[in-house]
């Protein structure tokens, strides 16, 4: 999850990764590669001699940005205690912004204990907790 949020933060760079990350050479290019395999991470020659690549997200990387969103909330609120080391901004209105789930019928805000859980077209309900229809909260 580090490499995608050096992604978003506008690394595109191999040795930028490295340097930010402070992991080995090797490590780094098998976490790069795995994330080539999954279609998250692209790889875009920008130099030809000697070759020189830079590193995108995919659209599949970019959908995860709500994901790394709510997790560095979650550690702002936990296990910041002099404050947020980053702040988001919204572009259009200009105040800082936290990340806020909503309903996209009818735009209410929603928690955990707002929703019941049921088994979709691709399930089984083998993953509902003791069959219950709610989840944990």
């Amino acid at each position: 999850m580090l490499i995608i949020r050096d992604l978003v933060m506008g690394v595109r760079r191999f040795d930028e990764f490295q340097e930010r990350l402070g992991i080995s050479r090797n490590v780094l290019t098998q976490r790069l590669g795995r994330l080539i395999d999954d279609g998250i991470v692209e790889k875009t020659l920008y130099q030809d001699h000697p070759p020189r690549y830079e590193y995108r997200l995919t659209e599949k990387g970019r959908d995860l940005w709500p994901i790394l969103t709510a997790m560095r909330h979650w550690g702002d609120r936990y296990a910041a205690p002099n404050g947020a080391r980053l702040l988001l901004r919204h572009r259009s209105c200009g105040h800082v912004a936290e990340p806020v789930l909503h309903c996209p019928e009818c735009g209410e805000d929603v928690t955990a204990r707002d929703y019941t859980v049921e088994v979709g077209p691709g399930g089984d309900g083998a993953l509902l907790r003791g069959g219950r229809g709610t989840p944990a909260g």
